[in-house]
């Protein structure tokens, strides 16, 4: 692994060493001075690029085009186009990346429950798998529908609607309707039985409605799990109008609904993928071999010898262990199955109007969600399991519930007066989420449910809560043009969230706690020389407020005095960021180079802190800050008319400041001075393109450094991997007939078939794994190949 990060840093090296001569040779063409306001959108007199390296910001930020987004292979979430971008890393157990329980992706050090995420301006929340307050970018909206993805990697604008953005931000947008009547057909087939099916249908604008342009579009995907069995499917359906309001405005709307039905990958340790393989998942559709283990775990009385250990369910003593009988060691290195299931409702109506030098925009939005995510447990019984005459299994459907219903309202104002673009804005949302844990019975002889259906009539509840989030922001800021040359931002944002809870049923558990902060403020500045080169720095301060959820955050230990006491004696989570660099863009080449420095304050985990005399378990508690500190480096060289060079390279260094403190003053974790769970220090992306207009191809590496999942740094140590993906496509060109804008492409991922870990932490961070225990890791797909064939009418 040493040899790739030596080989993708060498890669680097050489780009910026020949992208150095052209600066030479092609300084002359960028040497007429540029605006101040320069957008972050390049003219066409500079790089023809789908990757735009933020020219014009104060902040690093970078702009990946719908051109790249297309590149991945059909069904792909956006998130890969954007692991290319400096300082992102993002793991999948699957190849589009879409398979939301091993998502991961993480900015700067800052794990994805820490980011920010929004979709035409309205808030997706964290994006975290058991979201209260949002949803993923997978299910918010067809791949084939996306404009373009922004990344901001410190902070994200002051206009952002996001809560959770202490790191980075991405912002996503759809692609507009189109002025022409169109018809977009996509047909996709590859490995592991995949299929998935995109048409689009575009009005163009119709006059006698005054200009009014809608798209509608639906996408069916399927395919078999890569290991396993059972499938993985998604529906969804988009749709998007926009109308001109003269010459000054517009009004737009969008409606998106997501079904998806995602069936599981086992969590693995490090032990179970020595004892049984990569290769090793749930038993699904072996029925027999589930009911064998859990007919094992609970009937202990029916081995004379050795014991089954209460507190794992493993076997322990002498003689045979009974669950060898059905390939594992232990009732938890299989189960029957798991899944996910979500329908989500999106939709927004936004007006944009000009009035002078007065600009404003306004959104409402609204989002409803069903969601259930399931695993067969053997650790509960179906009722009347064992009983003459009952059909009951020793095992049951646990499920974890989730019902979102929110509203919210976005406004930004902008007005230009003498050299000053005074800026204001707001953002106001009110989330009413259910969220609850039942129990489904199954039977013996075979199952009687589908895994990938929604369950109903549930034998047992064992607790189901009621939150309501309000979330208020506002902020005031000023970009000052001192010269044509130099500009600078300044302003802050203010923020309030109240999170209550009430109990429907299980332990009592009711109150209300606040975050709130009324002055969180963000400075910028960037300088344009004459000759291309462009200097910029800022510092940003953000918080992140309490997550409203009875799995994670204050409410997870569903005990009232917990609430009482987070609500007195917690502040939230904060950042400090200061970043600072250099970009350079010409004809040819574009490229960025940034230093940070974050200061990650009040960083809340679940730890015994709280004095002994009040009984309380483990709860949400101050644990320290994190110092993190790095460089990032980006490029792209314009070869020649058709070929193109990309590049980046980012060094991250994210450590713990403190140990954990534990009850009566004992430490709970030593984890002062070590790295942070699941951040690799190095990672590397390279990108070789060739594009004539007919052929096009594209090769991408990414190395990922090593990881750690253990706070302490005891066991937990992920190696690094390198991984290709290969495009290769041709449009037609013929005037009509058949081959008239016919489109086909090819994709393989993991190209030389890497065998490696991608997700690390899916079952959670762990104190130390010197044994290699912990189920939190995920092997990432094999090679795999998908042929699309696209046609425009």
């Amino acid at each position: 692994m040493k040899n790739h990060l030596m080989l993708g840093a060498a890669a680097s090296a050489l780009l910026f060493m020949t992208a150095g001569q052209a600066l030479a040779a092609d300084a002359a063409a960028s040497a007429a001075p540029a605006a101040a306001t320069t957008a972050a959108t390049p003219d066409a007199s500079e790089v023809d690029a789908i990757i735009v390296l933020g020219q014009g910001q104060s902040r690093q930020v970078q702009t990946v085009s719908d051109a790249q987004v297309a590149l991945q292979a059909a069904g792909s979430s956006p998130l890969k186009a954007v692991e290319k971008l400096p300082g992102v890393s993002f793991q999948s157990a699957d190849a589009f990346g879409a398979y939301e329980w091993s998502t991961r992706i993480s900015i700067r050090g800052f794990d994805q429950n820490r980011l920010g995420f929004t979709l035409d301006g309205v808030p997706l929340g964290d994006m975290s798998y058991g979201n209260y307050n949002g949803l993923h970018i997978s299910r918010a909206i067809a791949s084939e529908d996306i404009g373009s993805v922004e990344l901001a990697q410190g902070a994200g604008s002051l206009s952002t609607a996001s809560t959770s953005n202490l790191g980075g931000t991405l912002q996503f947008f759809s692609r507009k309707p189109t002025e022409d009547f169109g018809v977009q057909a996509n047909v996709t087939g590859g490995s592991d039985n995949m299929h998935r099916l995109f048409g689009r249908i575009d009005t163009g604008a119709i006059e006698s409605l005054g200009g009014l342009k809608a798209y509608v579009s639906i996408a069916d995907q399927q395919a078999d799990k890569w290991k396993g069995g059972s499938k993985q499917k998604q529906r969804q359906f988009d749709g998007k109008a926009e109308l001109p309001l003269g010459d000054t405005g517009t009004l737009t709307a969008f409606w998106n609904h997501s079904e998806r039905r995602e069936q599981d990958y086992q969590d693995m340790s490090f032990d179970m993928i020595k004892r049984l393989g990569r290769g090793s998942d749930n038993f699904q559709p072996n029925w027999a071999k589930a009911i064998g283990v859990a007919t094992v775990l609970n009937n202990v009385g029916l081995y004379a010898t050795g014991v089954l250990d209460p507190s794992s369910g493993g076997w322990t003593g002498v003689g045979t262990n009974p669950y060898r009988a059905y390939g594992v060691d232990t009732p938890d290195d299989s189960y029957y199955a798991g899944a996910g299931i979500r329908d989500d409702d999106l939709y927004a109506v936004t007006l944009k109007e000009k009035l002078g030098a007065l600009r404003f925009d306004l959104t409402g939005y609204g989002h409803q969600n069903q969601g259930q995510g399931l695993w067969y447990t053997p650790y509960q019984i179906s009722p009347g399991y064992g009983t003459a005459g009952s059909n009951a299994a020793p095992l049951s459907i646990r499920t974890t519930e989730y019902d979102i219903d929110r509203k919210g309202l976005i406004g930004n104002a902008t007005y230009d007066i003498a050299n000053h673009q005074i800026g204001a804005g707001f953002w106001i949302e009110d989330n009413d989420f259910n969220q609850a844990r039942r129990f489904y019975a199954e039977t013996l002889n075979a199952p009687s449910r589908d895994p990938l259906d929604f369950q109903s009539n549930p034998f047992k509840t064992s607790w189901n809560y009621k939150f309501n989030t309000k979330t208020t922001t506002g902020y005031l800021q000023d970009v000052w043009s001192i010269t044509d040359a130099l500009k600078v931002n300044f302003g802050f944002k203010a923020m309030k969230v109240e999170n209550k809870v009430s109990t429907i049923a299980g332990n009592p558990m009711n109150g209300k706690i606040e975050s709130k902060e009324s002055f969180l403020p963000q400075i910028g500045v960037v300088y344009k020389m004459d000759n291309g080169v462009e200097l910029f720095g800022g510092y940003t301060k953000n918080m992140a407020a309490f997550v409203s959820a009875a799995t994670s955050g204050p409410f997870a230990s569903q005990n009232q005095s917990v609430v009482d006491y987070v609500s007195k004696n917690l502040q939230p989570e904060t950042s400090k960021t200061f970043e600072g660099g250099v970009r350079y863009h010409n004809s040819r080449f574009q490229g960025v180079a940034a230093l940070y420095h974050v200061k990650f304050d009040n960083r809340l985990d679940s730890a015994s802190t709280a004095p002994p005399i009040l009984g309380l378990p483990a709860v949400l508690s101050n644990v320290g800050s994190v110092t993190t500190k790095g460089v990032e480096v980006a490029g792209e060289y314009r070869l020649t008319d058709a070929w193109s060079v990309y590049g980046a390279y980012t060094y991250n260094d994210s450590k713990y400041d403190d140990d954990v403190p534990g009850a009566g003053g004992l430490v709970a974790m030593r984890t002062k001075g070590k790295d942070v769970v699941f951040t690799p220090k190095n990672l590397v992306k390279a990108e070789l393109k060739y594009d004539n207009g007919g052929f096009y191809s594209r090769l991408g590496l990414s190395y990922v450094g090593s990881r750690w999942y253990t706070f302490e740094n005891n066991g937990g140590h992920v190696d690094s991997y390198t991984v290709a993906d290969l495009t290769v496509g041709y449009r037609f060109n013929a005037a009509q007939g058949v081959l008239h804008n016919l489109e086909i492409q090819g994709n393989v991922t993991n190209l030389t078939d890497e065998d490696y870990i991608s997700t690390v932490g899916s079952g959670g961070p762990a104190k130390a794994d010197p044994k290699g225990t912990a189920m939190t890791l995920l092997p990432g797909a094999p090679r795999q190949a998908y042929l699309t064939i696209k046609k425009r009418f």
